[in-house]
């Protein structure tokens, strides 16, 4: 299995195989000197934090640190660490790719994840553990598709008192990732006879890919300063807004226009879908509650664990209007096709507290970083120009005009992994061209944060 190490702000990912650990991260860090993804200079971490890392014995990695030391890959002096040997690398003419070393970025700021290594791995083992022990053999058969009654339960009180949610257990509805619901709601539009569903002029085109897929148009609404515009909402079906803190641009929807989209539904019997999708992560100033709260027959709120915890639980929440949520359960299918093992270690992780504690610690650690970042642009690239930093794990990161491209591709052959916002641009957006980065602050890990910074300024103009 491919594991992840990092090299003091460097994180790649290797996977030592063959007759023994020794030998294999030997052979993997041998291969990444020789292909040239660990540059001359670069210093390695120390034994022990590659191997925690890796979860390997320290010992492994200093044994193969001194095989490349001997071997002259590597540099070993006391009070500079280990380093890669100052010595000319040049790939062999035609070689294929190493099998075992997937390309991966040696920085990434791409938006959408949050750090994975700081995954509550004991307290979800904890809850993982209690609620295998006290599920009754009856949890573990086909279940009801809308999900686990106690998962949806423990939403139902978590959504209302954290979201401002009005929610109903009964109107829940759990599904496989945000994706999945959106695909689910698209084939009951659909087959109640939508034709459009409105989308952001600024957002994921896999969103309006899947609305597509559904046989739904997909119109593009104005953005100026207040947000999304719900003026150019005639002959719209039902509309997809992230109102709490807009992606990726990440200003949070004008009041008026919460109140006018609503109206709009209301007066049309539109349906509103609304993407939470990183609404518990507001640091400046109270949370923005959720657009569902003003009319939940005629909001659909969807959330998801995929910022909070981790996309690979592949566990989202719809809380859908009286109903539609039984027309959403028979387009899901007629059991539950989301892991019931799962289901119920997150209803014992927001019931115990362990969930709000979790987010807490997390958002602490997401607004030093975003504070880290807004210091380091200040400090070093002055002509870049940050917004939207009242929430989320992403800014938007504005550039002197018509540079966006050229910083893409300087961040690229650096390692560097980054969007710039044309990338979430919608092609009929009625917008005025703006050249800005999306900076995700959320995936690299804590050791990897400080060198991930210092690329990111390094390729952002003067």
């Amino acid at each position: 299995m491919a594991e992840s190490w990092a090299t003091l702000g460097l994180d790649l990912h290797v996977e030592p195989t063959g007759p023994g650990l020794r030998r294999g991260l030997t052979d993997a860090l041998r291969e990444a000197v020789r292909s040239g993804r660990l540059a001359p200079g670069t210093r390695l971490p120390s034994s022990r934090a590659l191997a925690a890392d890796l979860g390997i014995a320290r010992n492994t990695v200093a044994d193969a640190y001194a095989d490349l030391v001997a071997e002259g890959w590597l540099t070993a002096r006391q009070g500079s660490g280990t380093r890669v040997a100052g010595r000319r690398v040049v790939p062999p003419t035609g070689t294929a790719p190493h099998p075992r070393l997937p390309a991966r970025p040696a920085y990434d700021l791409r938006p959408g994840s949050p750090d994975l290594t700081s995954f509550p791995r004991a307290e979800w083992l904890k809850a993982a553990r209690r609620a295998l022990t006290a599920a009754p053999h009856h949890a573990l058969d086909y279940g009801d598709p809308r999900g686990r009654p106690e998962l949806r339960a423990a939403l139902a009180g978590y959504l209302s008192r954290a979201r401002g949610v009005r929610a109903d257990p009964e109107r829940i509805v759990v599904c496989a990732g945000f994706a999945h619901g959106l695909k689910l709601l698209g084939t009951v539009l659909r087959a109640r006879g939508a034709r459009a569903v409105a989308v952001e002029s600024y957002g994921l085109d896999a969103h309006a890919r899947i609305l597509t897929g559904c046989g739904l148009d997909t119109a593009a609404l104005p953005f100026d300063r207040l947000g999304t515009d719900p003026a150019g909402l005639s002959g719209a079906d039902a509309v997809l807004l992230t109102p709490a803190h807009q992606f990726p641009m990440g200003v949070p929807l004008h009041r008026d226009r919460r109140t006018a989209v609503v109206d709009w539904a209301r007066r049309t019997g539109g349906l509103v879908l609304e993407d939470d999708y990183d609404g518990e992560f507001r640091y400046d100033r109270q949370p923005v509650g959720a657009l569902q709260g003003l009319d939940p027959d005629r909001v659909v709120y969807l959330g998801t664990a995929s910022k909070s915890l981790a996309p690979g639980l592949r566990l989202a929440w719809m809380v859908l209007p009286p109903g539609l949520a039984e027309e959403v359960a028979a387009a899901k299918g007629g059991v539950d096709t989301c892991g019931v093992l799962d289901q119920l270690t997150l209803a014992g992780f927001l019931t115990s507290g362990a969930y709000d504690r979790h987010v807490r610690a997390a958002r602490l650690r997401y607004r030093r970083r975003r504070d880290a970042l807004v210091a380091a642009v200040a400090a070093r690239a002055p002509e870049a120009r940050v917004s939207g930093i009242a929430a989320g794990l992403h800014v938007l990161l504005r550039l002197p005009p018509g540079t966006e491209q050229s910083v893409v591709q300087a961040a690229h052959w650096r390692g560097l992994a980054l969007h710039g916002l044309a990338r979430y641009t919608h092609l009929a957006a009625r917008a005025e061209p703006v050249d800005a980065l999306v900076v995700g602050y959320g995936t690299p890990p804590d050791h990897a944060w400080s060198g991930a910074l210092d690329a990111l300024c390094a390729v952002l103009p003067g």
